[in-house]
């Protein structure tokens, strides 16, 4: 039940007065939201000084001010296209007003000569003259009038102004109930000198003031109670799972001895640490919940054959979950080479498999005899059941919501869940990405695997390109050609359009496989590359991750100067997975820009995914980052991870410290944290 005090704040925009029928689908588009609450919620963008400066002398040109002048003289226009001009002096300088279409009468009435006027706007150079166009106020002194000393500025959608969307979230701004508890510790509210809850929402939507330091302190406030909100909940869901009994899976050395002695390399540290981990966690009667992370190549796929084995080898058996067909299939091959000499059944069970076939392993994973089972959201299916399901993995886990791996987890009694991902995420912004998980991260390669060579290439040169690749398809090679769009007419640079025209230059069969293709000809399109009936593969960034083609040496992406930093570095991994040096080639439309020119210059010199995360994160934020919105990171609707990351992990001691000490949260900080939980937390689904 919602605390009542928090009732004013999810009443309806047409609680609020001057609110009817035709505006309140427009606050409801503005804000995403419905109640009042969620207008508050929608905070300046940025604030206005309106302060009367002393002297028009003072302005600078490109800012907005707000001058006192006489006004001088009033000039008509002398065409159309002209406008009404008049001119302010104050004794130290002029200031020209320009009015296009204006009513003259009205602007003699507004503008006396000799009377003193306030006006405020964009400052401009005009013909060497200080100008404003259209005045965002004009004001009586004598009158005692003045415009505000400092305006919020508002995102804004068609049918709102600035002035009714401030004056709207003045107007809510009654209905934060003056009682609220202090659910911050604080020590730090005083440390970092924020003010209160309620009085940071003044502060952002009525300030009395122009202060940049009181913006900055109230923004961060709020963004830390959503912080707050956020970690509360993580921490009550990890406590309430490790309340919950899951069997124990023993390690067992005898068969990792077995499973690392029939491997033809030696695994790198950061795979045995990250096993040793997950080893420990499934060895426990709580649920373990990790997310092991690792860049292209880095070797997941070992790591969770590794607890596959230990599961499969004291009787449990293990479901790995891929997105698709084609990688359900590839994840079936390696998992079936790793673990079948070891003795262990390892089956596939996709959409595709006939009736005889099907039945056949539905039989064997509800006996046992099926130790291991790799498919896709087939798995979820009613008659998929086990005899026991100990360990489930999900490959690719952004690809999958929490309501995909509930259904899986729940033909078990709280199963060992294992997530897998190959998008590094900077370090700054695993636990925005990753608060409900334990996490471990591979950050080494294998050895022995061949560097990719990366060059940024004009698109003038494609016809070079062009030579290059098929040299390499006749000598047995195969290729990647990524296009970053389907099929626009007034672009070349489409997947359907480039893949006629290497077919007809190449004379090769050349494949084709976009979004807008139904699934089980995607599937066909990549089985027909992986298998080598076509020799080259025009695609959109539907391969970006897990299409593993040993002989792909050629990786050309066309316009790379428009992905992302991480798109490319996924991208460049579906090459060199073989023992043949390997290229990736950027065709870029020059010329390039400052942060085009830095993204392709990182990516050339780099293949740390993790170095490139970082990069990727400050050129271009969170928000575009691959994979992070699937997974939840930028559904913030305070917190901006480029300045409040560092409050994250605050606010998880905070949280983790007061639910090992109440867990209940019936004390007096409990019951705080669970008012702003319902404020700040999202209606998701609680993590599995």
């Amino acid at each position: 039940m919602r605390d009542e005090r928090l009732f004013p704040l999810f009443a309806e925009f047409d609680s609020l007065s001057g609110v009817g029928p035709k505006l309140k689908p427009v606050l409801e588009r503005l804000t995403g939201g419905e109640t009042v609450w969620d207008l508050l919620l929608h905070l300046p963008e940025r604030w206005v000084d309106r302060r009367v400066k002393d002297t028009i002398e003072d302005t600078v040109i490109g800012e907005v001010a707000t001058v006192k002048g006489e006004v001088q003289a009033y000039n008509a226009p002398y065409s159309d296209r002209s406008p009404h001009k008049i001119t302010l002096y104050d004794g130290t300088g002029f200031l020209t007003l320009a009015f296009f279409r204006a009513d003259g009468r009205w602007l003699q009435g507004q503008f006396p000569i000799g009377k003193e006027r306030i006006v405020s706007g964009m400052v401009e150079e005009y013909q060497g003259e200080r100008q404003m166009t259209h005045p965002d106020y004009i004001m009586d002194p004598a009158k005692g009038e003045r415009p505000p000393e400092v305006e919020p500025i508002y995102g804004l959608t068609a049918g709102l102004t600035n002035k009714r969307v401030h004056s709207l979230a003045v107007q809510s701004l009654s209905s934060v109930p003056e009682d609220l508890p202090e659910w911050a510790d604080p020590t730090l509210v005083a440390n970092r000198h924020w003010p209160g809850f309620r009085q940071a929402l003044y502060d952002l939507h009525a300030p009395d003031e122009y202060d940049e330091d009181m913006f900055a302190l109230a923004r961060e406030r709020l963004a830390y109670d959503e912080a707050l909100a956020r970690e509360s909940a993580f921490a009550l869901a990890r406590a309430s799972r490790a309340r919950r009994s899951s069997p124990a899976i023993p390690a067992n050395a005898k068969a990792h001895e077995t499973l690392c002695k029939t491997l033809p390399y030696k695994p790198t540290g950061a795979q045995q640490r990250a096993f040793a981990e997950i080893s420990a966690d499934m060895s426990k009667t709580a649920p373990m919940r990790r997310m092991l992370q690792g860049d292209v190549g880095a070797g997941k796929t070992l790591v969770s054959a590794m607890a596959a084995v230990q599961a499969a080898s004291t009787g449990f058996q293990a479901a790995v979950m891929a997105p698709t067909e084609v990688l359900a299939r590839q994840q079936y091959e390696t998992m079936d080479k790793l673990l079948s000499p070891l003795g262990f059944t390892v089956a596939a069970l996709t959409g595709r498999d006939k009736s005889t076939a099907r039945e056949s392993i539905l039989m064997g994973l509800a006996d046992g005899s099926i130790d291991v089972v790799v498919g896709t959201q087939a798995l979820f299916q009613q008659s998929v059941t086990f005899r026991n399901l100990g360990l489930i993995i999900v490959d690719e886990q952004h690809r999958f919501g929490v309501a995909d791996r509930m259904k899986l987890a729940g033909k078990a009694v709280s199963p060992h869940m294992l997530v897998m991902s190959a998008t590094p995420i900077p370090r700054t912004l695993a636990q925005a990405v990753h608060g409900d998980l334990d996490v471990s991260i591979l950050d080494e390669k294998p050895a022995g695997r061949v560097p990719v060579e990366t060059r940024a290439v004009p698109d003038t040169r494609i016809e070079e390109v062009v030579q290059a690749v098929g040299r390499a398809l006749r000598r047995g090679e195969r290729a990647f050609w990524v296009c970053p769009k389907v099929d626009v007419d007034d672009d070349d640079s489409t997947a359907v359009g480039r893949h006629a025209a290497l077919s007809d230059q190449l004379r090769v069969p050349v494949g084709l496989v976009h979004g807008r293709m139904k699934p089980a000809d995607k599937d066909t399109a990549l089985e027909d590359f992986r298998a080598g009936r076509t020799k080259i593969l025009v695609a959109t960034t539907v391969i970006e991750v897990g299409v593993d083609v040993p002989e792909a040496t050629i990786m050309v992406i066309e316009r790379a100067e428009g992905f992302g930093l991480a798109q490319l570095h996924q991208l460049r991994g579906r090459v060199g997975r073989g023992d043949r040096p390997s290229y990736c080639l950027l065709l870029y439309r020059p010329p390039l820009g400052d942060t085009a020119r830095d993204r392709l210059d990182t990516l050339r010199r780099t293949e740390d995914g993790f170095e490139i995360a970082e990069a990727d994160f400050r050129l271009r934020g969170p928000g575009d980052m691959l994979g992070l919105k699937q997974a939840g990171a930028t559904d913030y609707r305070i917190i901006d991870l480029t300045r409040h990351a560092s409050l994250l992990e605050i606010a998880l001691k905070d949280a983790e410290s007061v639910v090992s000490k109440d867990p209940e949260l019936s004390g007096e900080r409990g019951s705080s944290l669970r008012l702003v939980r319902e404020l700040l937390t999202p209606k998701i689904q609680a993590p599995t």
